[in-house]
Protein backbone atom coordinates (compact mmCIF):
# COMPACT_ATOMS: atom_id res chain seq x y z
CA UNK A 1 0.00 0.00 0.00
CA UNK A 2 1.33 3.21 -0.60
CA UNK A 3 1.71 5.59 2.15
CA UNK A 4 0.13 8.79 2.19
CA UNK A 5 0.99 11.50 4.94
CA UNK A 6 -2.00 14.18 5.40
CA UNK A 7 -1.46 17.24 6.89
CA UNK A 8 -4.06 19.01 8.38
CA UNK A 9 -5.15 22.18 10.87
CA UNK A 10 -7.35 20.16 13.31
CA UNK A 11 -9.66 17.22 13.74
CA UNK A 12 -12.57 18.08 11.42
CA UNK A 13 -16.38 16.45 11.64
CA UNK A 14 -16.82 15.95 7.53
CA UNK A 15 -12.59 14.74 6.97
CA UNK A 16 -12.36 12.23 9.86
CA UNK A 17 -14.55 9.96 8.22
CA UNK A 18 -12.92 10.51 5.26
CA UNK A 19 -9.53 9.49 7.03
CA UNK A 20 -10.76 6.34 8.17
CA UNK A 21 -11.79 5.42 4.58
CA UNK A 22 -8.60 6.54 3.18
CA UNK A 23 -6.94 3.70 5.61
CA UNK A 24 -8.80 1.00 4.10
CA UNK A 25 -7.22 2.30 0.70
CA UNK A 26 -3.59 3.67 1.23
CA UNK A 27 -1.24 3.70 4.49
CA UNK A 28 -2.56 6.91 6.14
CA UNK A 29 -1.22 8.99 8.62
CA UNK A 30 -2.68 12.21 9.41
CA UNK A 31 -0.38 15.59 11.16
CA UNK A 32 -2.37 17.49 12.98
CA UNK A 33 -1.11 20.72 13.84
CA UNK A 34 -3.85 21.79 16.76
CA UNK A 35 -6.41 20.02 19.20
CA UNK A 36 -9.50 21.96 18.36
CA UNK A 37 -12.49 19.68 17.96
CA UNK A 38 -11.26 16.72 20.51
CA UNK A 39 -11.01 19.50 22.94
CA UNK A 40 -12.76 21.84 25.27
CA UNK A 41 -12.22 25.12 23.17
CA UNK A 42 -13.19 28.42 22.57
CA UNK A 43 -14.69 28.43 18.54
CA UNK A 44 -14.54 32.03 17.40
CA UNK A 45 -18.26 31.97 15.20
CA UNK A 46 -19.66 30.29 17.41
CA UNK A 47 -18.77 32.31 20.88
CA UNK A 48 -18.67 29.71 23.11
CA UNK A 49 -16.12 26.89 24.06
CA UNK A 50 -16.89 23.24 22.30
CA UNK A 51 -16.07 20.08 21.43
CA UNK A 52 -17.79 17.44 18.93
CA UNK A 53 -19.10 14.55 20.25
CA UNK A 54 -18.42 12.00 17.53
CA UNK A 55 -15.11 9.40 17.13
CA UNK A 56 -12.76 12.03 15.32
CA UNK A 57 -9.45 10.00 16.09
CA UNK A 58 -10.67 6.76 15.90
CA UNK A 59 -10.00 4.08 12.51
CA UNK A 60 -6.77 5.43 11.12
CA UNK A 61 -3.16 6.32 12.22
CA UNK A 62 -2.33 10.62 13.37
CA UNK A 63 -0.20 12.06 15.37
CA UNK A 64 -0.17 15.64 16.99
CA UNK A 65 2.87 17.77 15.88
CA UNK A 66 3.58 20.44 19.29
CA UNK A 67 1.99 23.93 18.14
CA UNK A 68 3.71 26.54 20.33
CA UNK A 69 1.76 29.50 19.13
CA UNK A 70 0.51 31.63 22.34
CA UNK A 71 -2.79 31.94 20.93
CA UNK A 72 -2.84 28.84 18.80
CA UNK A 73 -5.56 28.21 16.13
CA UNK A 74 -6.67 29.30 12.59
CA UNK A 75 -7.93 32.55 12.89
CA UNK A 76 -4.58 33.80 12.44
CA UNK A 77 -1.54 33.53 10.43
CA UNK A 78 0.48 32.47 13.44
CA UNK A 79 -1.95 30.19 15.26
CA UNK A 80 -0.20 27.30 13.94
CA UNK A 81 3.73 26.97 14.72
CA UNK A 82 4.73 23.41 15.07
CA UNK A 83 8.12 23.38 14.67
CA UNK A 84 8.80 19.57 14.55
CA UNK A 85 6.37 19.06 12.20
CA UNK A 86 9.26 18.62 9.00
CA UNK A 87 10.86 15.99 11.44
CA UNK A 88 8.01 14.09 12.14
CA UNK A 89 6.37 13.92 8.35
CA UNK A 90 9.76 12.79 7.49
CA UNK A 91 10.26 9.95 10.12
CA UNK A 92 7.12 8.30 8.44
CA UNK A 93 8.98 8.11 4.99
CA UNK A 94 5.58 8.69 2.69
CA UNK A 95 5.06 8.01 -0.39
CA UNK A 96 2.96 11.47 -1.22
CA UNK A 97 2.28 13.96 0.82
CA UNK A 98 -1.53 15.93 0.97
CA UNK A 99 -2.11 19.00 2.62
CA UNK A 100 -5.38 20.30 3.16
CA UNK A 101 -4.32 23.81 3.72
CA UNK A 102 -1.28 25.99 3.20
CA UNK A 103 -2.02 29.63 4.77
CA UNK A 104 -0.05 29.73 8.02
CA UNK A 105 3.25 29.48 9.52
CA UNK A 106 4.24 25.66 9.72
CA UNK A 107 2.62 24.98 6.90
CA UNK A 108 4.57 27.89 4.50
CA UNK A 109 8.10 26.55 6.45
CA UNK A 110 6.94 22.67 5.73
CA UNK A 111 5.87 23.52 1.65
CA UNK A 112 9.46 25.55 1.24
CA UNK A 113 11.31 22.84 3.18
CA UNK A 114 9.80 19.77 2.29
CA UNK A 115 11.98 17.94 -1.06
CA UNK A 116 11.34 14.16 -0.31
CA UNK A 117 8.47 13.08 -2.19
CA UNK A 118 5.25 14.72 -4.41
CA UNK A 119 3.19 16.93 -2.42
CA UNK A 120 -0.58 17.02 -3.12
CA UNK A 121 -3.27 20.08 -1.82
CA UNK A 122 -6.96 20.25 -1.64
CA UNK A 123 -8.54 23.49 -1.21
CA UNK A 124 -12.29 24.43 -1.70
CA UNK A 125 -11.09 28.57 -2.43
CA UNK A 126 -13.28 30.04 -5.16
CA UNK A 127 -13.67 33.90 -7.43
CA UNK A 128 -17.31 34.00 -7.27
CA UNK A 129 -16.43 37.39 -6.13
CA UNK A 130 -13.29 38.57 -8.45
CA UNK A 131 -10.95 40.50 -6.74
CA UNK A 132 -9.22 43.19 -9.15
CA UNK A 133 -6.82 46.04 -8.83
CA UNK A 134 -2.78 45.81 -8.18
CA UNK A 135 -3.14 43.94 -4.75
CA UNK A 136 -5.48 41.39 -6.73
CA UNK A 137 -2.79 41.06 -9.40
CA UNK A 138 0.00 40.54 -6.98
CA UNK A 139 -1.97 38.19 -4.50
CA UNK A 140 -2.51 35.88 -7.94
CA UNK A 141 1.26 35.92 -8.70
CA UNK A 142 1.73 34.87 -5.82
CA UNK A 143 -0.43 32.19 -5.19
CA UNK A 144 0.28 30.61 -8.40
CA UNK A 145 3.40 30.42 -7.14
CA UNK A 146 2.32 28.55 -4.18
CA UNK A 147 0.39 25.96 -6.15
CA UNK A 148 3.78 25.58 -8.43
CA UNK A 149 5.00 23.79 -5.49
CA UNK A 150 2.50 20.99 -6.04
CA UNK A 151 2.79 18.18 -8.44
CA UNK A 152 -1.02 18.10 -8.76
CA UNK A 153 -4.33 19.44 -6.81
CA UNK A 154 -7.35 17.95 -6.22
CA UNK A 155 -10.53 20.24 -6.69
CA UNK A 156 -13.73 19.83 -4.88
CA UNK A 157 -16.68 21.12 -7.34
CA UNK A 158 -16.41 23.58 -10.47
CA UNK A 159 -16.13 27.18 -8.51
CA UNK A 160 -13.06 25.38 -7.29
CA UNK A 161 -11.60 24.17 -10.42
CA UNK A 162 -11.84 27.44 -11.86
CA UNK A 163 -9.84 28.69 -9.01
CA UNK A 164 -7.47 26.43 -9.85
CA UNK A 165 -6.85 27.25 -12.80
CA UNK A 166 -7.13 31.05 -12.72
CA UNK A 167 -3.82 30.33 -10.11
CA UNK A 168 -2.38 28.84 -13.35
CA UNK A 169 -2.73 25.04 -12.31
CA UNK A 170 -3.17 23.36 -15.68
CA UNK A 171 -5.72 21.01 -16.47
CA UNK A 172 -3.71 17.87 -15.99
CA UNK A 173 -2.56 18.67 -12.58
CA UNK A 174 -5.89 18.70 -11.43
CA UNK A 175 -7.76 16.11 -10.21
CA UNK A 176 -11.97 15.75 -8.97
CA UNK A 177 -12.44 14.97 -5.40
CA UNK A 178 -15.46 16.14 -4.37
CA UNK A 179 -16.57 17.56 -1.04
CA UNK A 180 -18.40 15.06 1.27
CA UNK A 181 -19.50 14.48 4.54
CA UNK A 182 -20.53 10.95 6.10
CA UNK A 183 -23.86 10.31 4.39
CA UNK A 184 -24.19 7.31 5.99
CA UNK A 185 -24.63 8.99 9.28
CA UNK A 186 -26.99 11.57 8.38
CA UNK A 187 -29.82 9.24 5.63
CA UNK A 188 -31.35 7.92 8.72
CA UNK A 189 -35.17 7.81 9.66
CA UNK A 190 -34.34 7.78 13.30
CA UNK A 191 -33.44 11.47 12.58
CA UNK A 192 -37.36 12.08 10.91
CA UNK A 193 -38.62 10.19 14.16
CA UNK A 194 -36.61 12.49 16.50
CA UNK A 195 -38.00 15.60 14.03
CA UNK A 196 -41.22 15.34 15.48
CA UNK A 197 -40.40 15.27 18.61
CA UNK A 198 -37.92 18.28 18.51
CA UNK A 199 -40.62 19.92 17.13
CA UNK A 200 -43.13 19.44 19.49
CA UNK A 201 -40.45 20.89 21.94
CA UNK A 202 -39.56 23.63 20.24
CA UNK A 203 -43.32 25.09 20.03
CA UNK A 204 -43.51 24.77 16.62
CA UNK A 205 -47.26 23.91 14.96
CA UNK A 206 -46.57 20.63 13.53
CA UNK A 207 -48.77 21.21 10.67
CA UNK A 208 -46.19 24.28 9.97
CA UNK A 209 -43.26 23.91 7.48
CA UNK A 210 -40.19 24.54 8.53
CA UNK A 211 -37.43 27.16 7.02
CA UNK A 212 -33.81 26.45 8.69
CA UNK A 213 -30.67 28.21 9.55
CA UNK A 214 -28.09 26.16 11.02
CA UNK A 215 -24.78 27.34 12.00
CA UNK A 216 -23.02 30.26 13.00
CA UNK A 217 -25.04 33.52 13.72
CA UNK A 218 -22.45 35.64 12.13
CA UNK A 219 -22.19 38.55 9.62
CA UNK A 220 -20.71 36.85 6.87
CA UNK A 221 -23.28 34.08 7.26
CA UNK A 222 -25.93 36.61 6.50
CA UNK A 223 -28.71 34.99 8.71
CA UNK A 224 -30.56 38.91 9.75
CA UNK A 225 -31.04 38.82 5.18
CA UNK A 226 -33.27 35.01 6.07
CA UNK A 227 -34.98 36.88 8.98
CA UNK A 228 -36.12 40.35 6.75
CA UNK A 229 -36.77 37.64 3.87
CA UNK A 230 -39.23 35.73 6.00
CA UNK A 231 -41.05 38.48 6.93
CA UNK A 232 -41.36 40.24 3.68
CA UNK A 233 -42.73 36.74 2.15
CA UNK A 234 -45.43 36.24 4.55
CA UNK A 235 -45.74 32.93 4.12
CA UNK A 236 -48.67 31.05 5.47
CA UNK A 237 -48.30 28.54 8.25
CA UNK A 238 -44.17 28.20 7.85
CA UNK A 239 -42.18 28.97 10.78
CA UNK A 240 -38.25 30.38 10.61
CA UNK A 241 -35.87 28.28 12.87
CA UNK A 242 -32.44 29.39 13.53
CA UNK A 243 -30.40 26.90 15.27
CA UNK A 244 -26.86 27.94 16.31
CA UNK A 245 -25.43 30.90 17.87
CA UNK A 246 -22.71 33.95 17.12
CA UNK A 247 -22.51 37.63 17.87
CA UNK A 248 -25.26 38.18 15.77
CA UNK A 249 -28.21 36.52 18.09
CA UNK A 250 -29.23 39.21 20.53
CA UNK A 251 -30.20 41.05 17.25
CA UNK A 252 -31.96 38.33 15.82
CA UNK A 253 -33.55 37.40 18.63
CA UNK A 254 -34.60 41.52 19.30
CA UNK A 255 -36.04 41.65 15.93
CA UNK A 256 -37.61 38.45 15.92
CA UNK A 257 -39.44 38.83 19.36
CA UNK A 258 -42.78 41.13 18.06
CA UNK A 259 -43.24 38.72 15.10
CA UNK A 260 -44.78 35.04 15.04
CA UNK A 261 -43.92 31.83 13.62
CA UNK A 262 -39.77 32.66 14.62
CA UNK A 263 -37.82 30.31 16.53
CA UNK A 264 -34.56 29.49 17.79
CA UNK A 265 -32.54 26.50 19.15
CA UNK A 266 -28.98 26.60 20.62
CA UNK A 267 -26.10 25.24 19.13
CA UNK A 268 -26.43 21.47 18.26
CA UNK A 269 -23.99 18.89 18.41
CA UNK A 270 -22.76 16.62 15.54
CA UNK A 271 -24.75 13.93 17.13
CA UNK A 272 -27.94 16.05 16.64
CA UNK A 273 -26.95 17.42 13.34
CA UNK A 274 -29.13 14.62 11.06
CA UNK A 275 -32.17 15.55 13.75
CA UNK A 276 -31.94 19.13 12.78
CA UNK A 277 -31.78 18.97 9.32
CA UNK A 278 -34.78 16.73 9.32
CA UNK A 279 -37.04 19.08 10.71
CA UNK A 280 -36.54 21.69 7.77
CA UNK A 281 -39.00 21.27 4.41
CA UNK A 282 -36.40 24.51 3.45
CA UNK A 283 -32.96 24.96 4.59
CA UNK A 284 -31.18 28.42 3.86
CA UNK A 285 -27.55 29.60 3.56
CA UNK A 286 -27.57 32.99 2.89
CA UNK A 287 -23.90 33.44 2.90
CA UNK A 288 -22.23 37.26 1.34
CA UNK A 289 -18.59 37.02 0.55
CA UNK A 290 -15.86 34.79 -0.09
CA UNK A 291 -16.01 32.90 2.74
CA UNK A 292 -18.23 30.45 1.89
CA UNK A 293 -15.68 27.87 -0.16
CA UNK A 294 -18.06 25.44 -0.30
CA UNK A 295 -21.07 25.02 2.52
CA UNK A 296 -20.87 21.55 4.00
CA UNK A 297 -24.26 22.39 5.41
CA UNK A 298 -26.05 21.66 1.84
CA UNK A 299 -24.62 18.11 1.85
CA UNK A 300 -26.32 17.93 5.39
CA UNK A 301 -29.22 18.82 4.44
CA UNK A 302 -29.71 17.09 1.09
CA UNK A 303 -29.10 14.05 2.88
CA UNK A 304 -32.59 14.47 4.55
CA UNK A 305 -34.02 15.25 1.41
CA UNK A 306 -34.04 19.11 2.24
CA UNK A 307 -34.35 21.44 -0.82
CA UNK A 308 -32.20 24.34 -0.25
CA UNK A 309 -32.08 28.27 -0.91
CA UNK A 310 -28.66 29.45 -1.36
CA UNK A 311 -26.94 32.92 -2.01
CA UNK A 312 -24.55 33.36 -5.16
CA UNK A 313 -21.74 33.31 -3.10
CA UNK A 314 -22.01 29.86 -2.19
CA UNK A 315 -18.71 27.69 -3.51
CA UNK A 316 -21.31 24.50 -4.20
CA UNK A 317 -23.59 26.33 -5.81
CA UNK A 318 -22.88 25.48 -9.00
CA UNK A 319 -22.59 21.66 -8.28
CA UNK A 320 -25.17 21.07 -5.58
CA UNK A 321 -28.01 23.43 -6.66
CA UNK A 322 -29.57 23.24 -9.76
CA UNK A 323 -33.22 26.10 -9.56
CA UNK A 324 -36.33 24.32 -9.81
CA UNK A 325 -34.60 20.53 -9.21
CA UNK A 326 -32.55 20.51 -5.93
CA UNK A 327 -33.53 24.57 -4.57
CA UNK A 328 -33.03 27.75 -5.42
CA UNK A 329 -30.47 30.23 -6.02
CA UNK A 330 -30.44 34.28 -5.10
CA UNK A 331 -27.89 37.96 -5.95
CA UNK A 332 -25.95 37.37 -2.59
CA UNK A 333 -27.43 40.21 -0.13
CA UNK A 334 -30.65 40.87 -2.18
CA UNK A 335 -33.07 40.47 0.48
CA UNK A 336 -36.11 41.45 -1.80
CA UNK A 337 -34.65 38.02 -4.15
CA UNK A 338 -34.78 35.89 -1.10
CA UNK A 339 -38.23 36.97 0.10
CA UNK A 340 -39.33 35.79 -3.54
CA UNK A 341 -37.39 32.63 -3.65
CA UNK A 342 -38.93 31.13 -0.35
CA UNK A 343 -42.41 32.20 -1.84
CA UNK A 344 -41.88 30.27 -4.85
CA UNK A 345 -40.98 27.53 -2.76
CA UNK A 346 -43.94 27.61 -0.52
CA UNK A 347 -46.25 27.77 -3.72
CA UNK A 348 -46.31 24.28 -4.42
CA UNK A 349 -45.45 21.82 -1.58
CA UNK A 350 -45.51 18.76 -3.65
CA UNK A 351 -43.18 19.97 -5.55
CA UNK A 352 -40.92 21.05 -2.73
CA UNK A 353 -40.81 17.37 -1.74
CA UNK A 354 -39.87 16.26 -5.48
CA UNK A 355 -37.46 18.83 -4.76
CA UNK A 356 -35.98 17.16 -1.24
CA UNK A 357 -35.92 13.56 -2.81
CA UNK A 358 -33.83 15.10 -6.09
CA UNK A 359 -31.41 16.35 -3.29
CA UNK A 360 -31.33 13.18 -2.00
CA UNK A 361 -30.18 11.93 -5.35
CA UNK A 362 -27.90 14.60 -5.76
CA UNK A 363 -26.03 14.08 -2.77
CA UNK A 364 -25.12 10.68 -2.88
CA UNK A 365 -23.01 11.37 -6.03
CA UNK A 366 -21.04 13.21 -3.10
CA UNK A 367 -19.39 10.71 -1.64
CA UNK A 368 -15.87 9.52 -0.04
CA UNK A 369 -15.50 6.89 -2.84
CA UNK A 370 -15.61 9.83 -5.28
CA UNK A 371 -13.25 11.48 -3.52
CA UNK A 372 -10.57 9.01 -2.85
CA UNK A 373 -11.18 7.70 -6.41
CA UNK A 374 -10.14 10.91 -7.26
CA UNK A 375 -6.88 11.04 -4.38
CA UNK A 376 -6.17 7.52 -6.46
CA UNK A 377 -6.55 8.98 -9.45
CA UNK A 378 -3.66 11.76 -8.66
CA UNK A 379 -1.41 9.46 -6.86
CA UNK A 380 -1.07 7.01 -9.53
CA UNK A 381 -0.75 9.68 -12.05
CA UNK A 382 2.57 10.71 -10.02
CA UNK A 383 3.67 7.41 -8.70
CA UNK A 384 3.16 4.85 -11.55
CA UNK A 385 3.65 0.86 -10.48
CA UNK A 386 7.03 0.03 -11.62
Amino acid sequence: MKRLAIITSHPIQYYAPWFRHLSTVFAVRVFYLWDFGVTKTLDQGFQQAIQWDIPLLSGYEYEFVPNISSDPGTHHFWGLQNPSLLAQVKQYQPDTVLLMNYNHASLYRFLWSWTDTPLLFRGDSHRLIPATGLKATVRRQIISTIYRRFAACLYVGKANYEYFRFHRVAPERLFFSPHAIDNDRFISQAAQNQAIDWKRQLGIPLDHSVILFAGKFEPKKRPLDLLHAFLKANLSQVALLFVGAGSLEAELKTTAASHPNIYFAPFQNQSQMPRTYAIADVMVLPSYGAWETWGLAVNEAMCLECPVIVSSHVGCAQDLVTPFETGLMFPAGDVQALAECLQEAFSDRDRLKTWGKNSRTRITQYCYETATAGLQTAMTTLLPET
